[in-house]
C-alpha cells in the first residue's frame, strides 16, 4: 500500500510543481512592477495593485462559496454519483458567476467611485469578468485533483501564469518602456496608451483568465456526462454554505489590512501617501511567499488526502504525524527567510520599499500560524460541523477588524502585520480546543510548541545578538543557526516509526 505520509508528500510535490511555480513566476512580477528604472511604477501606483487584487481575493472565494470542497466531500461519498455531483455544482457555479458579472457591469461607476477611482470604472469591468471567470475554472480544476490528472492541472495553471506574465513583458517592459524612453512605433502606438497605467497589469490577467477558461473546456464540457439533480442542492448548500462563511472571514482576515490601510491613513495623510503606504505594506507582504507557496501547494493535496483516508485504521494518529512534519517545514521557511533577509529584500529592487522589511517577521509567523490553522480545520469538514468553522473565522474575522482598527491609526502598517498575527494565533488557539472536543486528534503539543519557540529562539538570536555583523559573517551564521534547527528536528523524529 506504500507510505501514506510520504504519499502526501508527492502529491504536494505534483502540484505544488505548477502552483509554487506558477505563483512564484506571478510573484516575480513584484519586483518587476516596482522597479522604476525598468518601467515599473512608484509606491503608491503599486498601492492601487495591491488593493485591487485584496478585492479580487475576496470575490473569488464569495463566487465559489465552498463548492470545490462540497465536491471533494460528495463526490466520495458512495450514495452519490461523483458525475452527477459534477454535473450539479458546475452549473450552478456558472449561473451565479454570470450573474454577478452582469449586475457588476451594470453598476461599474458606483463601484468605481466608492473605490476612490472614478476616472477608472473600467478597472471594476476587466475584475469582475477576471473573478467570474476564475470562479468557474475553480470546478473543473476540482474535478482534475479529485482524479489525480497532475498534469492537466498543471498545464492549465502554467499557461495562465505564461500568459499573464508575458503580456506584462509587452505592456509594461516593451511597450511603456519604450514609450517613456521616447522611442515609439506602430506596433506601441496601436495598443499602448499611457493614460491606462497600471491598468496594463489587470488587462494582462483579465487576457490570462480567458485562456484559462478555454483551457478547461473539454472539463466543462463534461457536465453532459452527468445529471442536474435539483434535489442535491439543498445538501449541498447546507455543506457548502458555513464553508462560504469560513473562506470569507479567512479572507478577510488575509486582504482587509490592505483595504482598511487606505481608508484609515487617507483621512490623516492624504491618498497619496495613504497609497504609498499601502504600496510598501503590499510589497513587503509579498516576502512571506515562501511559507505562502508551500501552504497552497499542500493544501491542493492534503484535502483531498484527507478525504480518502479518513476511514482508514490510525487516520487520526496520521493527522497528528504531519502536523509535526508540517510545522518543521513552515518553522524553517521562517528562519530561512529572516536568516536570509539581507538576500530576499532584492526582490523588492526598489528602496523606497526596503523602509517596511521590519514588518516581515511578523507576517512570516503569522503565515506560520495560518498554516497551521488549515491542518486543524480537517475536523470540522470531516465531522460534517462545517459551522463550528465558520464561527471560528468570523471571530477571526472580527478580531481582524477590531486590531486594524485600533492599531493602523496608531502604528500604521506596522499594526496591520500584527492584527494579521494576532488573529491568526486565537485562530489556532480557538480551533484546537473546539476540535478535540468534537474530533480529536492527538496532536503532539509538546513537540509542535518546541519547534516553533526553538525556530522563535534562533530567530532572536540572530536579530538581536548578529544585527551588528558584516552581513557575510552574518549569512554564515544563520546557515548554521539553520542546520542546527533540522538537526533538531531530525533528532526529535528519527526515533518515531512512520504510520503505515
Amino acid at each position: 500500500m506504500g507510505n501514506p505520509i510520504k504519499k502526501l508528500a508527492g502529491q504536494t510535490a505534483i502540484y505544488g510543481l505548477s502552483s509554487i511555480l506558477g505563483r512564484f513566476l506571478n510573484y516575480l512580477l513584484t519586483p518587476y512592477w516596482i522597479d522604476e528604472g525598468g518601467g515599473g511604477f512608484s509606491t503608491d501606483q503599486f498601492g492601487v495593485i495591491t488593493e485591487m487584487y485584496a478585492y479580487v481575493a475576496f470575490l473569488v472565494v464569495f463566487l465559489t462559496y465552498g463548492m470545490e470542497t462540497t465536491y471533494f466531500r460528495y463526490a466520495s461519498k458512495d450514495e452519490y454519483q461523483s458525475k452527477n455531483v459534477y454535473s450539479t455544482i458546475l452549473p450552478t457555479v456558472i449561473f451565479s458567476s454570470l450573474s454577478f458579472i452582469i449586475i457588476s457591469l451594470f453598476f461599474s461607476q458606483g463601484i468605481a467611485n466608492w473605490l476612490m477611482y472614478p476616472d477608472h470604472s473600467e478597472y471594476v469591468v476587466w475584475f469582475a469578468i477576471i473573478v467570474g471567470f476564475d470562479a468557474v475554472t475553480s470546478i473543473p480544476l476540482a474535478y482534475l485533483r479529485k482524479e489525480n490528472r497532475a498534469k492537466k492541472f498543471a498545464a492549465v495553471n502554467l499557461g495562465n501564469v505564461i500568459v499573464n506574465i508575458g503580456l506584462n513583458l509587452f505592456f509594461i517592459g516593451y511597450c511603456k518602456t519604450n514609450f517613456e524612453a521616447g522611442s515609439s512605433n506602430w506596433l506601441i502606438d496601436l495598443v499602448y496608451n499611457p493614460e491606462i497605467g497600471v491598468g496594463y497589469v489587470f488587462i494582462a490577467n483579465l487576457i490570462a483568465s480567458v485562456f484559462k477558461l478555454i483551457a478547461v473546456f473539454p472539463e466543462l464540457y463534461m457536465v453532459r456526462a452527468g445529471v442536474f439533480i435539483k434535489s442535491h442542492l439543498k445538501p449541498f448548500f447546507k455543506y457548502s454554505i458555513p464553508l462560504l462563511f469560513v473562506g470569507l472571514a479567512g479572507i478577510v482576515n488575509e486582504t482587509l489590512d490592505r483595504v482598511l490601510l487606505k481608508r484609515i491613513l487617507v483621512s490623516d495623510v492624504g491618498l497619496d501617501e495613504a497609497m504609498s503606504q499601502l504600496g510598501i505594506y503590499g510589497a513587503n507582504y509579498k516576502l512571506s511567499i515562501v511559507i505562502t507557496l508551500f501552504i497552497q501547494a499542500y493544501r491542493y493535496a492534503a484535502e483531498p488526502f484527507f478525504f480518502a483516508k479518513e476511514k482508514e485504521k490510525n487516520s487520526k494518529e496520521m493527522y497528528s504525524k504531519i502536523m509535526n512534519y508540517f510545522v518543521i517545514v513552515v518553522s524553517f521557511l521562517f528562519l530561512l527567510v529572516t536568516g536570509y533577509i539581507d538576500l530576499f529584500k532584492y526582490f523588492i529592487p526598489n528602496e523606497d520599499f526596503w523602509v517596511g522589511l521590519k514588518v516581515v517577521p511578523i507576517l512570516l509567523l503569522a503565515n506560520v500560524l495560518l498554516g497551521v490553522y488549515y491542518n486543524l480545520s480537517i475536523w470540522y469538514k470531516l465531522s460534517h460541523k462545517t459551522g463550528y468553522g465558520a464561527l471560528v473565522s468570523i471571530m477571526g474575522a472580527i478580531i481582524t477588524i477590531g486590531l486594524n482598527l485600533i492599531l493602523i491609526p496608531l502604528m500604521g502598517y506596522y499594526g496591520a502585520a500584527w492584527a494579521t498575527f494576532f488573529c491568526y494565533l486565537s485562530m489556532v488557539v480557538v480551533s484546537y480546543i473546539v476540535g478535540q472536543k468534537h474530533y480529536p486528534i492527538p496532536y503532539n503539543l509538546k513537540r509542535i510548541l518546541s519547534y516553533s519557540l526553538i525556530a522563535v529562539l534562533f530567530f532572536s538570536v540572530s536579530e538581536f545578538l548578529l544585527f551588528d555583523l558584516d552581513s557575510s559573517i552574518k549569512l554564515m551564521l544563520n546557515t548554521v543557526i539553520l542546520l542546527a534547527y533540522l538537526g533538531i528536528a531530525y533528532i526529535f523524529e528519527r526515533p518515531k516509526k512512520i504510520i503505515q
